[in-house]
């Protein structure tokens, strides 16, 4: 079986940069997943997160939790739920505007940590857009600018819970889907696993890594490079023991940026541009209602969508 990618970050800045590169190419083209190692993010603060994000749950979630699913009596279903996941999640938006202040019972230390994640990770994933750029031809900058439209690109951490499960077998922690942005960098449990994507028809795990970010690619990315890179399903499946923690950060596209095949990429691939052109506002108001089904029928349903932004080109590679 082949070994889920982990990349080193560091060995970008040495002699290694080269074959590090491929293997991020690699790892864009035939995962759409890749696990990142000595990432820049010192494990001291990481450490502190997680703290502070398990003390969180217990404090203030978990006791929800356990009313939700006795009041939907979970416990005790004898066939599989398909409607609903066994999580417990809240959302903290970082751009355009940060709604950290807003959310309650969390601490100020909390609070403090986590815009500096954000700021960690926003700055992450921009190095990593260019990479991507890098690898596919296309000038530094190029996806961050088509990212930006008019107000810069929206970015926001879901802060996931996945507590030990009685009847795992009949209900997912998450069910199977794409990510509709941009990328996607995920600060996970190390004990607990779970999160499982989908290649060449077979569930794999994505293995915990200690102080690892889970990197994965979402809808926007393979359509603008015309199908070169691809969003994988994914899902959690639910455990018997252990809450696992999931911190997944969602770098997007602005709500009025324009989404098509980069020009550059239409033309030295030589083939046809198969996806359609859109404003990524109107890709997730589709996208809300038809999460856990697959992506084709929605790109298929956007090529019918008038966009109701300025078409002109964002950006040229």
């Amino acid at each position: 079986m082949e070994t889920f990618p982990v990349i080193n970050f560091e060995k970008l800045n040495g002699e290694e940069r080269k074959a590090t590169m491929n293997r991020i190419k690699d790892a864009c083209e035939n995962w759409g997943f890749f696990e990142l190692v000595n990432h820049g993010i010192s494990h001291e603060f990481l450490d502190t997160l997680e703290r502070l994000t398990k003390e969180h749950y217990r404090k203030c979630m978990e006791q929800r939790f356990k009313e939700l699913v006795a009041t939907k009596a979970l416990e005790r279903v004898q066939t599989e739920v398909n409607d609903m996941d066994w999580e417990s999640t809240f959302y903290l938006r970082h751009l355009p505007e940060s709604n950290i202040s807003e959310i309650p019972d969390l601490t100020d230390e909390y609070r403090k940590v986590m815009k500096e994640f954000s700021l960690k990770l926003e700055k992450l994933a921009e190095e990593l857009l260019d990479l991507l750029c890098e690898n596919l031809g296309l000038q530094k900058g190029y996806l961050k600018k088509v990212f930006y439209g008019s107000k810069g690109p929206t970015f926001g951490t879901k802060v996931s819970n996945y507590p030990p499960c009685p009847k795992p077998d009949l209900i997912k922690g998450l069910r199977a889907h794409t990510d509709a942005g941009g990328i996607i960098l995920l600060f996970q449990d190390d004990k607990v696993s779970g999160l499982q994507l989908l290649k060449d028809g077979q569930w794999i795990d994505v293995p915990p890594m200690r102080h690892s970010i889970v990197i994965n690619l979402g809808d926007q990315l393979e359509v603008i490079t015309n199908g070169k890179y691809k969003s994988v399903e994914h899902r959690v499946i639910a455990q018997t023991d252990g809450t696992r923690m999931s911190l997944a950060s969602f770098y997007n596209p602005g709500s009025d940026a324009v989404i098509y095949p980069a020009p550059a990429l239409v033309e030295a691939e030589e083939k046809n541009q198969v996806y359609p052109k859109f404003v990524f506002e109107d890709y997730m108001k589709l996208y809300a209602g038809l999460k856990f089904q697959a992506k084709e029928p929605r790109f298929e349903a956007m090529k019918a969508v008038q966009p109701n932004g300025n078409l002109g080109p964002i950006a040229t590679a």
